[in-house]
């Protein structure tokens, strides 16, 4: 599940455990925005060095972890929402 990161002068294995909960505890995920999610998450993955279920590198600290996917998520999102 894990996978051990190697950079030149370290080896790590970082794993987060990240809880998100839609906002008024009410059903807001329908497959569609499932399935956009899994897509913005996939372009997280290749951007930054951060895998789903978190894993990082050390140099980011899980405050930035966290901000990092909501920022770009929200963002991602609001557009989709305009589109549909």
């Amino acid at each position: 599940m894990s996978e051990i990161i190697r950079k030149e002068h370290n080896v790590s294995t970082l794993m987060y455990h990240i809880v998100c909960p839609a906002k008024y505890r009410r059903a807001v995920i329908s497959e569609e925005v499932d399935k956009k999610l899994r897509e913005i998450c996939l372009g997280i993955e290749a951007r930054y060095e951060i895998k789903f279920l978190v894993q990082s590198v050390p140099t980011y600290s899980p405050e930035q972890i966290v901000r990092t996917i909501k920022s770009i998520t929200a963002g991602l999102f609001f557009d989709f929402a305009l589109l549909v």
